[in-house]
Formats: C-alpha cells, sequence, structure tokens
C-alpha cells in the first residue's frame, strides 16, 4: 500500500497549496496492469485515509470501496490505458490552470521561455518547446476521454493536459515525479498569469 500511501500524501499537499478547492479535484495511481484507486467523490482532499480511494478495475469493469466514484474515473482510466508507464494521474483546480484554460481558443497551451519547463520529463532547455493539449470541457467524461484518446493516437500526450475552464490533469511515471511536474506546471501557470498582467 506504499504506493496509496504516496498518493494520500501528495493530495494531502495539493490541497494545502489551494489546488483543489471545496473537494474538487481527483488523484489516482495504478495498482496493477487494470487496476487503479482512486478517490470518491466529494472528499476532502486535506482529510483523505485510505478508506477514501476506490478501486478501479477498467478491464472487468468492477469497483470496490465506499463512496462513489469520481465523475471523472473514464478519463484516469483512459490514460492508463493509452500508456502503461503512467502509474500516477494528478487532476486539481487551480485558478491559475483554469483561467488561462479558458483564455486559449487554441487546443495547445504553449509555454515560453520559462526555465522551470525543465522539471518537465524530457525538457533539458527553457529553449525547448513545452506545449500542454487543450480539450474543450464536457459533462460526458467518457466522450471527453476518446477525444483524448483520438488525439493521443495522432501525436502521444507529454506531462499532461488542460480542460478548458475546468483545470489540469498531469502525469508521470511515478508519484513523486507526478508531484514535481505539477508544482512546476503551477510556477508556469502563475508566470503565464504575471507575465499577462505586467503586459498591459
Amino acid at each position: 500500500m506504499q504506493k496509496l500511501d504516496d498518493l494520500i500524501t501528495v493530495t494531502q499537499w495539493a490541497n494545502q497549496k489551494n489546488l483543489t478547492p471545496a473537494t474538487g479535484g481527483n488523484f489516482s495511481t495504478r495498482k496493477n496492469q487494470n487496476t487503479c484507486w482512486i478517490t470518491a467523490s466529494g472528499v476532502d482532499k486535506g482529510k483523505l485515509t485510505a478508506e477514501d480511494f476506490i478501486e478501479i478495475n477498467w478491464q472487468e469493469n468492477t469497483v470496490v470501496g465506499k463512496g462513489k466514484p469520481s465523475a471523472e474515473t473514464a478519463l484516469h482510466t483512459m490514460l492508463y490505458q493509452l500508456d502503461e508507464n503512467i502509474q500516477t494521474v494528478l487532476h486539481t483546480h487551480s485558478v491559475n490552470a483554469t483561467v488561462l484554460s479558458s483564455l486559449s481558443s487554441h487546443d495547445e497551451f504553449i509555454f515560453d521561455n520559462w526555465e522551470m519547463k525543465k522539471v518537465l520529463t524530457g525538457v533539458s532547455s527553457h529553449e525547448t518547446k513545452v506545449g500542454l493539449a487543450v480539450f474543450d470541457n464536457d459533462q460526458d467524461i467518457p466522450a471527453l476521454a476518446q477525444r483524448v484518446k483520438q488525439r493521443w493516437q495522432k501525436n502521444p500526450l507529454q506531462w499532461g493536459l488542460l480542460v478548458r475552464g475546468h483545470g489540469l490533469y498531469s502525469w508521470a511515471q511515478t508519484t513523486q515525479q507526478a508531484q514535481l511536474q505539477l508544482e512546476g506546471l503551477e510556477f508556469l501557470f502563475q508566470a503565464e498569469v504575471l507575465h499577462r498582467q505586467m503586459e498591459k
């Protein structure tokens, strides 16, 4: 259960950083090839225990645990199926990510010359182009998951994606790396917001 303990630690950290206001967001980690643990819906992310996670097996279509699975479970499980290397998925609702994604009219958000980009896996220079895919929000999460799949099959996504006016999904091969990338991405969002404010 070490992986679940690690995820609880990250979830509580995210809550302290105000990335999961009003019980928002959902967090998951892979248990095995076809199963993950995901936060139950409506749970205060600052007070999570192991009992607040539900075990989802997407191959057998089974659910084990108390409470109701997150409404966005289908997107988490789709990401695990698209890349077997993904071990943890973090979905947050920061103000900066939500606002920036809603301001973007493109299907990708490009970060400019920020040094912090190097925290992202595989990025070794601030000059490297870093783009996060942006998808329109949709209350039909399975339909959104299918759009993510279709785009991924054309060009695999890296690091994360933004749902317009909603928030950020980020992922990595370890829970620790997922936390590091989440913190780096949130820095980049804040830098973009401040930069735009100062340009006015």
